[in-house]
């Protein structure tokens, strides 16, 4: 139950059990004891409970019930809904009709009714012994953390941040989750139950950290020797259960980047001085040893592994336990152990947007590629008036920039069906 989206927590949550709770009826309980700190001043010898504290307790049972429901709404659409907290707005046709004392138990019973934009009304009962001691509708109003500029971090008691950390605005951080001294985390991320993020560590806006995963702890380098380098997070990526990113070493320039809107899923790994660009997808268990560029909207998919100082050209797709030892090719699709090149990512492509005409360019040029030496090859595409285009271009710059080992040019064997994309 959200109860930790109340703005009161103990000793001023009024709640002690949930019992019945439907799509718009919720009925809960609270055990009032001689003990409660209200006792002591209201009033002393005749100890009552306010009508404004059974206000209250039915306004967090209508509030458990709201985001229950908006909840269940958020998951039909497979949405994870931003972090929001409800608020009263108002209180019509309260009527309070016995007294409630010490050693009563209060029975809170809400209904939802109608819903405009971001305030929701309910209808309240509080009952003892199944007498009504107080009913009421209520109006409750949803406030977002991404709206309220004033809102600091949500950190749970059992968190572990250093003094020295810096959290931003609307960011969340979950049970266990440890904090490092020398992290910067944006606004509005969220980060998972027993996640760590350390080291000199920059992480941007809207960032999802899952549990257990690990982000900016030092690289798995025998040449690292606590020096500070670094590791820079853009926005609105999403790193899942148990991924591993890596900060840089001295030695390939101290800085690991990610850039934003970038998908990596669980188990993950990202090794030191390491550059990923903007939209791409790492599939379970995909990694990247060190020093390894990812261009923009690149795809490897789950269980493939990419050599140190290896390039992932543009717009790629790495097939599953795929094993890259060279430059892998831009809007190519590359699988396989030795990894081969099996024709245009024509369908990655027509996603993207790229037009029929660009597709039908950029496949050209590979079959220039794959029938000719690579010299003789570019020869043609640069001499081919219809294959101009700034991606062709930077498909031959790319190969002509490789290093000594070159790029992946391998085509697959006649055995193996789809080996060119006509």
């Amino acid at each position: 139950m959200p109860l930790t989206r109340l703005h009161h927590h103990y000793p001023s949550l009024l709640i002690d059990h949930v019992g019945t709770a439907d799509g718009s009826r919720l009925v809960a309980t609270k055990n009032v004891s001689v003990n409660e700190d209200f006792f002591q001043g209201h009033f002393p010898g005749t100890p009552l409970m306010p009508g404004v504290l059974m206000i209250e307790a039915l306004t967090q049972a209508a509030t458990i019930l709201l985001f229950k429901r908006e909840g269940a709404r958020a998951t039909e659409m497979g949405l994870d809904a931003p972090y929001e907290r409800a608020v009263l707005r108002g209180v019509d046709n309260a009527k309070f009709r016995r007294q409630v004392v010490p050693g009563d138990q209060l029975e809170l019973e809400v209904t939802l009714g109608a819903r405009r934009g971001r305030v929701s009304k309910a209808a309240g009962v509080a009952r003892v012994g199944g007498h009504v001691v107080a009913e009421m509708d209520l109006v409750i109003g949803i406030e977002t953390l991404e709206s309220r500029s004033a809102a600091g971090p949500i950190i749970h008691e059992s968190a572990i941040v250093a003094p020295g950390a810096k959290i931003g605005n609307g960011t969340v951080i979950g049970a266990f989750a440890t904090i490092g001294e020398h992290v910067v985390i944006g606004e509005r991320c969220r980060i998972g139950a027993s996640a760590v993020v350390d080291g000199w560590t920059t992480i941007g806006d809207h960032n999802q950290i899952f549990p257990f995963a690990s982000i900016g702890l030092q690289p798995q380098d025998l040449k690292y020797h606590g020096e500070p380098t670094r590791l820079t997070v853009g926005d609105h990526n999403v790193f899942r259960e148990f991924v591993t990113i890596h900060r840089g070493t001295a030695g390939g320039g101290g800085h690991t980047t990610i850039g934003s809107h970038n998908l990596f899923m669980a188990y993950a790994h990202v090794a030191h001085d390491c550059h990923v660009g903007d939209g791409s997808i790492f599939g379970n268990a995909a990694t990247l040893g060190g020093h390894v560029t990812v261009e923009d909207f690149a795809t490897i998919s789950a269980y493939s592994g990419v050599h140190q100082f290896c390039r992932i050209g543009k717009y790629a797709f790495i097939g599953g336990y795929t094993v890259v030892t060279r430059d892998a090719l831009p809007y190519a699709k590359t699988v396989g152990n030795r990894a081969r090149i099996y024709g245009l990512n024509s369908i990655g492509l027509e996603r993207r947007g790229f037009s029929r005409e660009l597709i039908a360019k950029l496949r050209k040029a590979y079959r220039q590629l794959i029938h000719h030496n690579t010299s003789r090859a570019i020869a043609l595409i640069e001499k081919d008036a219809n294959l101009q285009a700034p991606e062709v271009q930077y498909l031959v710059d790319f190969i002509r920039t490789a290093d000594k080992r070159g790029v992946i040019l391998r085509r697959p064997s006649k055995k193996t069906d789809g080996a060119e994309d006509e």
